[in-house]
This record gives C-alpha cells, sequence and structure tokens, in this order.
C-alpha cells in the first residue's frame, strides 16, 4: 500500500465510524512508558532552571543565553522543558495518570527519545527523568533519534494512527527544538536516513521504527577513547498482546529509504528562518511550555481574540523550519473565524506571504467547523479553528512516498508552534486529529486528489478541567 492509497483508506466518513466502532480493551491498553531494563540510570537534576527567554522570542527565533553548564544540567534542562512529564489527571474512578510537556494524540505518546553523544548512546526514560545508558563510547556530536511506537496509537485507533505518530513526531521535534534554541544551541531535524540501518545502529526493538533526527550543534564533551561497548538493556513489555496492523506496517515499509538513495539524495540542512525582532513579550518560555495542556473544549459565548494575536499565532507558527526534509512548505491553513475581534467571521485561506488573510466563505462557521470535525464542539467553540491541508502532489513529487512523513511532520511542528504561541498569548488550544476528510475537502472546495487534509487545530478560551491534579506550585499559591 503507498502513501496515497494508505490516505485514502483511512478517511472518516460517517459510515466508516459506525463500521469500526468498538469497545477499547482496557486491559490491553499500551504502557505509555518504556524502559530499558538492566541499563545504568544516569539521574537527571529534578526542577532545573528555566531558560531566561520568553516563549514568543524563541518561536520568533532567536537564542537565548548559555550558561556554561555542563552536559548532564543541560541535557536535564532540553529534556524538562520538551519532553518531560509536566502535570497528571485524576478521573472519578480515582485512576491518575500522566500529562507530558509535548502534547499526543490521546496522550498515548508513540514518540521516544534516544540520544547519541560523545560518551554513548542513551534513552529518555520520561516517567523518571533519566537517561539509560545502552551502550558507552564515541556516537558522534549531540543528536537525537525520535523514534516511534506505533502500537500505542494503533491500540485505540486503528489503521488511522501511523498519521497521528507522524504528527506527533512533528510535535516532538519543535519542543526539542524550541527547548535547544531558548537554552542557547540551535538544532535542525534530519528525515532523510536509511530506515533500517539506523535502527540497527541504535539497536532499537522491532516495535520502534525511527522517524527523525535532530542534531543539536553544540560541544559539551571531548569524545570517548573506549571503543563502543553495549550494554542495550531488555525493552519493557507495552501490553499483554500486541495487535498486528498490516495497513501500518505496509505504509510504512513503503515510506522506508534504503542506504543508496538516502546517500544519494545528501544531507543537507536548510537553515532557519531570520530571527524577528519585537517579540520580547508574553510569558517566560519554561513557564509556558510547562502549562500547556491540550484543551477539554472551550467557553463559546462572546469572549473574543484580537486580530493582531491570530496574526501573530499564524506568523509564528509558519516561519521556515530549520530540517532537510522541508525546504519549502507542504502546508496550507485555512481559518475558520469564530470570534476574532476586527475579523467577519468566516472561512479565510492564510497567506504566509503578507501574514494575511483571504476570506472564502463569509459567516458563522461554527456549527460546520464542529460538523467537520467529526461533531466535536469544541471546533465550533473556539475562537479560531484551522484545517491544514497538504500538497502531497508537491511532497510525493519530490521526495517519493517518503514525502507522505514530511507532511505531517510539517503539520505537527506547526500545531506544536501554534500551541506555545496560543499559550503565551493568554489561549489554549487543542490539536484534533479526527474529521471527516472528503467533507472538509468539499467545504472548502479543493478540488485535486493530491491536497488532502491531514490535521486540525483550535484555539480560545479553555473550559476548566477538573481532573488536573494540582502541583505543588499550585497549592502554595492556593494557600
Amino acid at each position: 500500500m503507498d502513501a496515497l492509497e494508505y490516505h485514502r483508506a483511512t478517511k472518516h466518513t460517517p459510515e466508516s465510524l459506525r463500521r469500526t466502532s468498538a469497545p477499547l480493551d482496557w486491559a490491553n491498553m499500551p504502557d505509555p512508558f518504556r524502559h530499558y531494563e538492566g541499563t545504568p540510570l544516569i539521574d537527571l537534576p529534578a526542577d532545573p532552571s528555566p531558560p531566561s527567554l520568553s516563549a514568543l522570542s524563541v518561536l520568533a527565533g532567536l537564542l537565548g543565553p548559555q550558561t556554561g553548564e555542563d552536559e548532564i544540567n543541560f541535557l536535564s534542562r532540553l529534556l524538562f522543558y520538551s519532553a518531560s512529564i509536566s502535570a497528571s489527571k485524576k478521573t472519578v474512578s480515582g485512576y491518575r495518570y500522566a500529562l507530558r510537556v509535548n502534547p499526543s494524540s490521546g496522550n498515548l505518546h508513540p514518540t521516544e527519545f534516544h540520544l547519541a553523544s560523545p560518551q554513548g548512546l542513551f534513552h529518555y526514560r520520561v516517567s523518571s527523568h533519566m537517561l539509560e545508558q545502552r551502550a558507552i563510547g564515541d556516537f558522534g556530536d549531540l543528536s537525537f533519534l525520535l523514534t516511534t511506537i506505533s502500537w500505542r496509537e494503533a491500540w485505540k485507533y486503528g489503521n488511522r494512527a501511523y498519521r497521528y505518530c507522524l504528527l506527533d513526531a512533528g510535535h516532538a521535534w519543535q519542543a526539542l527544538e524550541l527547548s535547544s534554541r531558548a537554552l542557547g544551541f540551535e538544532a535542525q531535524a534530519m528525515g532523510r536516513f536509511a530506515d533500517d540501518e539506523l535502527a540497527a545502529y541504535y539497536s532499537l526493538p522491532e516495535d520502534e521504527w525511527p522517524l527523525l533526527v535532530v542534531r543539536l550543534k553544540s560541544d559539551f564533551t571531548p569524545s570517548s577513547s573506549k571503543a563502543p561497548e553495549w550494554i542495550r538493556g531488555i525493552p519493557n513489555k507495552l501490553s499483554g498482546e500486541t495487535g498486528s496492523n498490516p495497513a501500518i506496517t505496509s505504509v510504512h515499509c513503503k515510506t522506508k529509504l534504503t542506504a543508496g538513495f538516502a546517500k544519494a539524495r545528501g544531507d543537507v540542512l536548510a537553515p532557519a528562518a531570520e530571527p524577528l525582532s519585537g517579540m520580547a513579550y508574553g510569558g517566560l518560555f519554561g513557564e509556558v511550555v510547562r502549562r500547556r495542556r491540550s484543551a477539554l473544549d472551550f467557553g463559546g459565548g462572546f469572549e473574543t481574540i484580537a486580530a493582531d494575536q491570530l496574526l501573530t499565532m499564524l506568523g509564528l507558527a509558519t516561519r521556515p523550519l530549520a530540517a532537510d526534509v522541508l525546504p519549502h512548505s507542504y502546508i496550507d491553513l485555512y481559518v475558520y473565524v469564530h470570534r476574532v475581534r476586527g475579523v467577519d467571521p468566516g472561512v479565510y485561506r492564510y497567506l504566509r506571504e503578507g501574514n494575511r488573510l483571504e476570506l472564502l466563505r463569509i459567516g458563522d462557521q461554527r456549527a460546520a467547523a464542529a460538523r467537520l470535525s467529526l461533531g466535536q464542539a469544541l471546533a465550533g467553540n473556539s475562537c479560531v479553528t484551522i484545517s491544514m491541508v497538504a500538497d502531497f502532489d508537491r511532497a510525493l513529487g519530490e521526495a517519493g512516498d517518503r514525502g507522505y512523513r514530511y507532511v505531517h511532520f510539517e503539520a505537527g511542528a506547526i500545531g506544536q508552534r501554534l500551541y506555545v504561541a496560543a499559550e503565551a498569548l493568554g489561549l489554549q488550544s487543542t490539536g484534533i486529529g479526527a474529521f471527516y476528510d472528503d467533507l472538509v475537502h468539499e467545504y472548502l472546495g479543493l478540488k485535486s486528489e493530491g491536497r488532502q487534509v491531514v490535521y486540525h487545530f483550535a484555539s480560545g478560551y479553555a473550559v476548566a478541567d477538573y481532573r488536573l491534579v494540582p502541583t505543588i506550585a499550585d497549592r502554595d499559591h492556593e494557600l
């Protein structure tokens, strides 16, 4: 199954949802935390100091000051503000579950963080904010490998889950890159590599697949003089039974690269955009990303946002990204304006050139946005909802089936930047992976099969989520 066949086969329609609706096997829910047992553990300092730069400054391309700290303290700060646990929720039954700095569809977190450095190979143990050392020796300059465990998503979402794995990787990439920039170091993503060779290099288990490499321009420690010595560790079993999904396996294999092809395509990293000035307002980066949550719903009513808030969010979210896979954008944004001061309700296409909105359809869009988003009320209760539409003709024409990954990486990256920008501007957001694909295409007037919706996103004023468990800081503030 090639990429476009997979995309067509996993479209949501009212009929497809009726056919596939089934109760979840909660007893077999995958563990959201991967551990490699039998590896030495490196404790990362808890509650590391936050970066001093504002969130909007980081999004605008500025670099924070480097503090001259050692590698372990740097990694603790980097991961604390990009991948760690940030809060927890408690259900009516008393079940408690963790939330993380980087968002994930269904809070299932298929993305794992691996690290290569001159001192060895490591895996980030999110559950305890530690590094698991899987090998000792010189494994090159500091870089991260983002892998995916598709079963975590497929357990709930079935065949469509591969889309969510790719979107989540885009979110994780930007969470890592923004955190790195806030700490004073540039980071760039690489998506062109020989999949099977890289998986073997990191000694990944069969259920983890490499998706993105993120390289940091840093040099903390000299290379190790030791020859590589493998520890590996034993990956924990995530659930009693791991379901197979031939459609996901097929499309993933179709999007792989061989060593010869990866080498032939080259490995040149595109630079990020030049920093913007005048973006120093808003909350500090560390505070913003640690308090970011996915909104359960939005208040609706009469609360509005300003036009300059919306255009700031859109402008910062769509700045050129530092990655070899994105020499230009494959994603267009279509904006359902519900309550924005100075902008009439309607559907607009966002034009990056000039940072402006082009009116496509006038009138109240709240019912339409909710209906298109699988009837989810939050898409109409928000102040603004967005459809991200991919140019598959261009992506697949330039990169073959590998381009299918790239468009979702970009959409996830834009989503992460929207999350951070909205939070910094006093708003909340929710990424929406479920929508009626063809109804969206029809509503937006998309006539080419090569242009397909890949992601929805909503921002506004969130309703209170009483499942959130207060942190110590919150309780102190209340007292």
